[in-house]
């Protein structure tokens, strides 16, 4: 049962300087029995930790699943009877603010927001001892007290003090007289859900690598900018306070945070951090602390309030966490910058999934469309988040306006509607559930998103301006350049006719074959007016003149097979030349640029563009020392806005879907479910993949010998596959396009 009556200890809002401080909740009661069943089925707004009989039984970290409760409120359930026994049990909650009291640094409107509440629960619990059975939900009869966390905000950090733990307060036996009752309070109005989606768990704890001292306060440096929390271990004096500030840079060797901290410096008298733990101590022995009600991106902490001979490398530990994700692929090679950005791929994606995709894990820690939708097709490559990706299209369908329109985050408190959204952003509403069908044969998140994508394909079509084009978005974001030199109208104009052509595809998936043939004429309207005034049909250069567009237009079928392709595609070179063969691409470009130029033979120049140490280039990132991907290519390490983004991490697909070859397409009319088609780039002695298809997994695994390029591939048994081979390369003297099946293989090529 989910249970709709909420209970809370009696607080209110959190701002800036009044803190709502994380409430214990309790109730004991009496079993006859040893109990043969037993579930607890239990919500909170925003998060909790479940113990039952001092047992910490909660499903993973930062629980429930975030939403916006005004649209749907996450359950989670508990199998109860191992912990329960004959006599006095207690269940015991700590509540934390999550999303749901966050102000968010006062902006993006969630001090605002119409779901903002008091941390509050709802639960049902049942049990069977026999004949008789047991049931309750929150009510009255929960006793309340304040816990030791004073504050905690999902951005902000916690703060806690260790003299005010309450011995025994979750255990049998306690007295709680001294407690105050818990009150009822509203229901939210969203739609109540039992979450089907992975939770967060830790994954590694790291030792720092170096600890050195800055003024009064020691750095520890633990070597990678990923996610997570700082494991705390302590022996201190009573009242002694120990603040630990996160950050992901150094700035001329000294700790910096300004690139990722709200509220700005323009705003008077406010805190100058945004990720802040505390803890005072108890003093009575090795104390151990982790936060429980937040996380941040960092690689570094500076610690203040110790004493030298406390600042050891058992101190702090990084426990890093993410989502719960099995792992699906990986990639490696012969070049070690290669394997370098593979790995900070890896560590983006996995810090920019808690729950859902966001965009950073330190200053927003938003669920931002744009860089789910880029960067969908390399995590379901290397990873498993099919379920989130579903529920989280449940939040993206109640985010959705009646007109159609999307919000740039999700949840939102009802910012980015006006500003932060557009087609690429909102593209996250067919791009999900496309990959999800394309590539593990999955229509749950078509199903989901149906009704929605057939809403949002009305909407852009009322958008449109007179000449059938449509500019109301972002655009190229984060290119190296300003202005953006793709023109708005047509990024947006591409994207909608991508999205239009996915949907239609879905549609038709779905048999709704009406919907399939609308979407269809859409996505071909808006192709026709990139075409008519978008385009000099003369030398097929489009719109800007710039490497976005060109690669754009050809990567989405703008330009027609042939003579219009190739002479778009020698534009794109003459461009790339001209600009020293450097990316000039935002994330719209860079998305497609290198899968364009290997598909035509320019497999090496991808790969010069991708690896040169000099900005703008993932190599650059590489040599500078950064080991997250970062938000843009700006020449900086200061002025990068982030150094943790994941909506980039395109690149790894390239890699798998290129250099090794792996392409799965699960489509109900693709011809083939497995095509083999690597590329052997000039710099790479060999290079390695796998992935775990539907169907099962693949590997494929090349090196350069004296003969040639020896090919092993590994499928299923009894599956063959087409091998799809460019550039003048042949296996055995039987052509091209051979079909394959599990073997090692001799590949050689046609002398000029």
């Amino acid at each position: 049962m989910l249970s709709e009556r909420f209970i809370s200890a009696g607080y209110g809002m959190c701002n800036m300087y009044d803190f709502v401080p994380s409430p214990y909740l309790r109730r004991s009661f009496t079993l006859p029995a040893a109990p043969d069943a037993a579930q607890i089925t239990l919500s909170a707004l925003g998060f909790y930790e479940l113990f039952v009989n001092g047992n910490r039984i909660t499903r993973g970290l930062l629980s429930p699943f975030i939403s916006n409760s005004d649209d749907l409120v996450y359950y989670d359930r508990y199998d109860l009877t191992p912990y329960l026994t004959e006599g006095e049990n207690v269940i015991g909650l700590q509540l934390g603010n999550g999303m749901q009291n966050c102000f968010g640094g006062y902006v993006w409107c969630f001090d605002g927001a119409s779901f903002r509440t008091e941390p509050k629960t709802a639960l049902h619990c049942e049990i069977r001892c026999g004949e008789q059975t047991v049931s309750f939900e929150a009510d009255e009869s929960f006793r309340c007290a304040p816990s030791p966390i004073y504050y905690d905000d999902l951005r902000m950090g916690e703060r806690y003090d260790a003299r005010r733990e309450i011995a025994g307060w979750d255990m049998p036996g306690f007295d709680d007289s001294a407690w105050t009752p818990a009150v009822s309070v509203s229901t939210p109005k969203g739609e109540r859900r039992l979450c089907e989606a992975h939770p967060i768990l830790p994954r590694e704890e790291r030792k720092p690598v170096a600890i050195w001292r800055e003024g009064d306060d020691y750095i520890y440096d633990f070597g990678v900018n990923a996610a997570g929390l700082p494991r705390l271990r302590i022996c201190g004096e009573a009242g002694q306070k120990i603040d630990m500030v996160h950050a992901e840079i150094l700035r001329d060797g000294k700790f910096f945070y300004d690139n990722i901290r709200f509220p700005w410096p323009q705003y008077e008298n406010y805190p100058l951090y945004l990720q802040l733990d505390s803890y005072t101590c108890r003093g009575d022995g090795e104390e151990v602390y982790m936060p429980r009600f937040t996380y941040h991106g960092f690689r570094y902490i500076r610690v203040s309030g110790l004493r030298p001979e406390q600042a050891t490398e058992e101190l702090l530990t990084y426990v890093i966490m993410n989502t719960d994700m099995k792992l699906r692929g990986a990639f490696s090679c012969s070049d070690p910058v290669v394997n370098r950005i593979q790995e900070m791929c890896r560590v983006s994606t996995l810090a920019n999934f808690y729950h859902f995709p966001t965009d950073c894990p330190h200053r927003e820690k938003n669920g931002w469309t744009a860089d789910a939708a880029l960067s969908a097709e390399q995590v379901l490559l290397n990873w498993e988040p099919d379920d989130n990706y579903v529920e989280w299209l449940r939040n993206i369908v109640c985010a959705q306006r009646e007109s159609g329109q999307l919000p740039g985050i999700i949840p939102t408190g009802g910012w980015g509607f006006d500003w932060g959204n557009g087609p690429a952003w909102d593209s996250v509403l067919v791009e999900l559930p496309y990959r999800l069908y394309q590539m593990r044969g999955d229509l749950r998140g078509a199903e989901v998103c149906a009704d929605a994508l057939r809403l949002y394909v009305d909407y852009i079509m009322s958008r449109r301006n007179e000449d059938g084009t449509i500019s109301i978005g972002l655009g190229d974001w984060c290119a190296p350049h300003d202005p953006i030199k793709s023109p708005l109208a047509f990024t947006d104009s591409v994207e909608c006719t991508d999205i239009c052509r996915k949907a239609s595809e879905l549609f038709s998936a779905l048999g709704r074959d009406a919907d399939a043939a609308y979407a269809k004429e859409c996505s071909e309207g808006f192709r026709r007016a990139v075409r008519e005034h978008l385009c000099d049909r003369d030398t097929m250069t489009f719109a800007g003149n710039c490497q976005t567009s060109q690669a754009m237009a050809i990567y989405y079928g703008i330009t027609e097979a042939g003579e219009e392709t190739a002479r778009a595609f020698s534009v794109l070179i003459d461009l790339i030349h001209e600009n020293d063969d450097h990316l000039d691409t935002g994330v719209l470009g860079t998305r497609v640029l290198f899968r364009v130029l290997a598909d035509f033979g320019e497999t090496d120049l991808a790969m010069h563009m991708i690896t040169r140490p000099d900005l703008p280039s993932y190599g650059a990132w590489v040599a500078r020392g950064d080991t997250a991907l970062c938000e843009d290519f700006n020449d900086s390490v200061a002025m990068t806005q982030s150094h943790n983004h994941q909506f980039c991490a395109d690149v790894s697909a390239f890699f798998m879907e290129y250099l090794c070859g792996i392409r799965v397409d699960l489509r109900r009319d693709a011809r083939h479910p497995l095509v083999i088609a690597p590329r052997f780039p000039e710099t790479l002695q060999s290079a390695r993949a796998f992935h775990e298809a539907p169907f099962g997994r693949v590997d494929v695994n090349w090196r350069r010998t004296e003969w040639g390029v020896e090919l092993s591939v590994w499928m299923p048994d009894g599956m063959r596959a087409p091998l799809s081979l460019v550039d003048g390369w042949h296996v055995n003297d039987n052509g091209a396009a051979s079909e394959i099946s599990s073997g090692v293989y001799l590949l050689t090529r046609a002398s000029n």
